[in-house]
């Protein structure tokens, strides 16, 4: 943090989580880039401008031996991200901050470049639509960039001209013929995803991969031309030698609905080939292996009214070689109960590295790979080392994103996180699981209380788990407040930081946060989630109020000052529990869903929303319904550019707990219940100053509902 930054703030708290301008400040780490040599590691950093009303990102680089200190790459008001090293240890990424040897006074987001051996990033590529993605071939260089081109446009002339008209027009519009038409906080189109090669001034060979020369003007080619709509929000990745790329591609089908196929992309010419595409399944490419052989395919089968999706690892050969008795497609570890997410194979192409949810934590696993499994030869779950071993890596009870492997095959890196500290690097042991945190480009931020883990039984006698934040002093003679706190999802788990919903904030007011994973939660097996699957009043509810009923018996805790709070599927179920229980002093309720026949039709995603429960079933589990039982004070918010959960849900629910519910508004139009309404935000408050406010209300509200204390709310609010 620059003087600048701290001179804003006020005098030293006793923690960040003390002070709102405080917790603004820490810095925000994502991402991790390891150079071929394994020498340089690089990640991304945010941090709060001066002002304190966004946050800036620069590329920060870290030593992987752990001995540096860690420095800044990259500076600009604009900042960077999406930072990736080619093959000769140039660095590349992205942003919008202008080129000092152009005068365009309103740049897009072009491709840079950071040599390897040292000198000023420059501007390689820049175009009308801008850059987004990049992929690189881990032998070769050949680079790839995903970038958006407006439907109509037959070449980067015409695409710069039609964005153009648009724009001097102020010309906003978007004529669809197909479905979605916005994605979270997205509208999509009339600008489509497409990949395109990164080449230098002449054309290669053909059937030979590019590499990219630095010194060597650079131009584009546009391997799917043809694509539509099918790369929209794709994962994709490259083979070590640059010659495919491998990406899943939405294939619509009859009644607006549609699925992910998994293709091959002929970088050469272009030439896409369907590799897998059944009924009923979605498929995403993993990581191709070192040979170039075998790519790492992860399937999630469709949801249904009956039964929750399920997703599995497989194997498939993609070097042509077949065997007439074999199969292309081998099963991965299909008898390890966990959904998992294939981060990076190993030089040697013995195993492949992956993470998992797994009891409150998401740890890195080996998964190993035999020789013949890509041709179906072994396929099945071994203690022997055969392939489909699945070995823990990381023993801790963190949560691990971004997994990158050296060369050597014997350390690995990534970003670990817990309720205890903010995202940071690490280096792994693959040999031996050992954990070092590397020297960072900031200090974990200090918190004040304890976190543990606790657990009760439900009904059925399933184990409902949890973590519990306690403030410092609580005791039987002071016990604290308790808030509990629901995940959204449905499908995840409390184990990693978060921004958005950080508990020792609150734990810092003197609250215990309590943090379960009920019925439908990640990292407990298929069990856990099926039992509680199209049924979300009963299990997931039930299992709340299990663990919240144990919890309320420890003498540090004070039963009698209790609050439901959640989001998303936390906020439906901060509504669900509204209208079935009074237990509760105070219930918040953000981007909630409040009437499920509603939300159905209309939320980004209604393809998938309305295979997950029959008609039946979402009046069944419809919170609105329950509306006249409800005789809590409910904080509700909701921002209005939120598609996933569109503003029609909070704005029904707020007009129905002021005309129906027990605590409607009076002759007088008064009422306990509050609509904190964000015009700008969308399923996320993510202006830094909204945080604040955000924080600063539900304070207030917490407050005078569980402490009879009347805090004020933010100034900013103008009230």
């Amino acid at each position: 943090m620059s003087s600048t930054d701290s001179e804003t703030l006020s005098e030293n708290p006793e923690t960040p989580f003390h002070d709102l301008d405080h917790y603004l400040a820490i810095p925000r780490v994502s991402g991790l880039a390891l150079s071929p040599d394994g020498r340089r590691l690089v990640t991304t950093v945010a941090t709060l401008n001066a002002k304190g009303t966004e946050y800036g990102t620069a590329l920060w680089e870290l030593d992987p031996e752990g001995h540096k200190q860690a420095r800044r790459i990259t500076r600009s008001a604009k900042g960077e991200a999406g930072a990736l090293f080619a093959a000769n240890g140039d660095l590349y990424f992205t942003s919008a901050r202008p080129d000092p040897e152009t005068s365009d006074a309103d740049p897009v987001n072009a491709l840079w470049m950071l040599p390897a051996d040292g000198g000023e990033a420059r501007v390689v590529l820049t175009r009308a639509g801008g850059v987004s993605g990049l992929l690189a071939a881990k032998d070769t260089g050949a680079l790839f960039v995903n970038a958006s081109v407006l439907a109509g446009s037959t070449d980067e002339d015409s695409d710069e001209e039609r964005r153009k008209a648009r724009k001097d027009n102020k010309v906003a519009a978007i004529l669809h013929s197909g479905y979605p038409v916005r994605y979270w906080d997205a509208d999509l189109g009339p600008a489509q995803p497409r990949l395109f090669a990164v080449e230098p001034g002449p054309e290669p060979e053909p059937g030979k991969p590019a590499t990219v020369d630095a010194a060597a003007p650079l131009a584009l080619r546009n391997l799917t031309p043809d694509a539509g709509s099918g790369l929209r929000d794709a994962d994709a990745v490259v083979s070590p030698d640059g010659a495919t790329i491998y990406t899943s591609f939405s294939k619509p089908l009859a009644r607006a609905d549609s699925r992910s196929v998994l293709v091959a992309i002929d970088v050469a010419t272009g030439t896409r080939r369907v590799l897998l595409d059944t009924d009923g399944m979605s498929y995403f490419p993993g990581p191709v292996s070192p040979d170039n052989r075998t790519l790492v395919v992860m399937s999630e089968s469709d949801t249904a009214p009956a039964a929750a999706p399920q997703v599995k690892l497989h194997l498939l050969d993609v070097s042509g070689n077949v065997p007439a008795s074999g199969s292309a497609l081998t099963p991965l570890a299909h008898d390890w109960d966990r959904w998992p997410r294939p981060a990076a194979w190993l030089p040697d192409g013995s195993a492949v590295l992956v993470t998992a949810d797994e009891d409150g934590a998401s740890p890195v696993f080996r998964i190993s790979v035999g020789a013949d499994a890509a041709t179906g030869a072994d396929g099945a779950t071994g203690a022997d080392g055969g392939t489909g071993q699945v070995v823990r890596l990381t023993p801790d009870a963190a949560a691990y994103t971004d997994v990158v492997v050296a060369p050597d095959g014997k350390t690995a890196y990534a970003l670990r996180s817990s309720y205890e500290f903010p995202a940071e690097a690490v280096r792994i042991d693959l040999a031996g699981g050992g954990v070092v945190r590397l020297p960072a480009p900031a200090e974990r931020p200090r918190y004040q209380g304890s976190l543990e883990r606790v657990e009760t039984a439900a009904a059925d006698g399933t184990r409902v788990p949890a973590y519990l934040a306690l403030p410092e002093g609580a005791s039987a003679g002071n016990p604290a407040p308790l808030l509990l706190w629901i995940h959204g999802g449905p499908l995840g788990s409390w184990n990693a930081w978060t921004w958005r919903w950080n508990p020792w904030l609150l734990v810092a007011r003197g609250y215990a946060v309590l943090l379960p994973d009920p019925a439908l939660s990640t990292g407990y097996g298929q069990h856990h989630i099926q039992r509680g699957w199209g049924e979300w009043g009963k299990a997931p509810f039930t299992d709340l109020m299990a663990i919240t009923d144990a919890v309320v018996q420890r003498p540090d805790i004070d039963e009698t000052r209790t609050a439901a709070m959640g989001g998303s599927f936390g906020g439906y179920m901060a509504n669900w529990v509204a209208g079935q229980t009074g237990r509760f002093k105070a219930i918040v309720t953000h981007a909630s869903l409040w009437a499920l026949d509603q939300f159905g039709p209309t939320t980004d995603a209604a393809q998938y929303w309305l295979k997950e429960m029959t008609a039946d079933m979402a009046l069944a589990n419809s919170p609105h319904l329950h509306v006249e039982n409800i005789s809590t004070p409910m904080l509700v918010i909701h921002g209005d550019k939120d598609y996933r959960v569109p503003i029609g849900e909070g704005l029904r629910l707020w007009y129905e707990l002021l005309s129906k519910s027990q605590l409607a508004a009076d002759e007088n139009g008064e009422t306990e219940h509050r609509f904190l309404y964000f015009p700008d935000e969308n399923h996320w408050i993510l202006q830094p100053q909204h945080a604040k406010v955000w924080y600063g209300v539900v304070e207030h509200f917490l407050a005078r509902n569980l402490l009879d204390k009347d805090l004020p709310v933010p100034a900013e609010l103008g009230l």
